[in-house]
């Protein structure tokens, strides 16, 4: 499997750092060109590869880590997501209910990228918080995840565990995705819950 992560703000960057850290190799990419944020990627470990928007995409997990505003220029880039696995990252607090047309935002993004398997996941916790080795006090720090589809769901899973945390499923889109969910000025019940899970 080939991971790479779309968007190279702070949680990219911490995304980046939670592959570095388990030797994962991962490609990261903005709409700029590489070379502008090439010392920060090589600076966070030697398997983080700086590269173009159109090399991530070809990746077999790509990590959506920009603003929600922003996701429909990266589904632009392909038309079509087939065989892809699209883990949300997004959070979109301050976008209104009307907006949304009243859906979860993972539903939207997952409209956006036709074809593709979206996850919602890693979007729960701040990057200070997600940026701290996930093994502590004998346990792993907890990954919430949910999606329409149990394959790319388990396959995200155990992507989580290689990073060293324990993934918890939450179900459907719909449902789960509720639960890790910013819109307008609220948060899903699950957001920053910081949890550790043992055994």
């Amino acid at each position: 499997m080939t991971y790479a992560i779309i968007g190279f703000g702070e949680i990219g960057q911490t995304l980046a750092k939670t592959f570095a850290r388990k030797g994962i190799a991962v490609s990261v990419a903005t709409t700029r060109d590489p070379e502008s944020f090439a010392s920060t990627a090589v600076a966070i470990g030697p398997g983080i590869t700086p590269t173009t928007l159109a090399e991530a995409v070809e990746a077999d997990v790509i990590f959506l880590a920009v603003r929600f505003q922003s996701h429909p220029d990266v589904a632009k880039v392909l038309p079509d997501w087939q065989g892809k696995i699209i883990v949300d990252v997004t959070n979109a607090y301050g976008v209104s209910t009307e907006d949304m047309d009243g859906r979860p935002s993972a539903k939207i993004v997952a409209d956006a990228f036709a074809g593709g398997r979206v996850v919602k996941g890693f979007n729960h916790l701040v990057a200070a918080v997600l940026d701290q080795d996930p093994a502590l006090q004998g346990g792993r720090r907890v990954v919430f995840l949910s999606s329409d589809n149990e394959d790319a769901a388990a396959q995200v899973g155990a992507l989580a565990e290689d990073l060293g945390f324990a993934p918890i499923q939450l179900g459907g889109l719909s449902e789960g995705g509720l639960l890790v969910q910013a819109h307008n000025k609220s948060w899903g019940r699950l957001i920053f819950k910081d949890l550790v899970r043992f055994g």
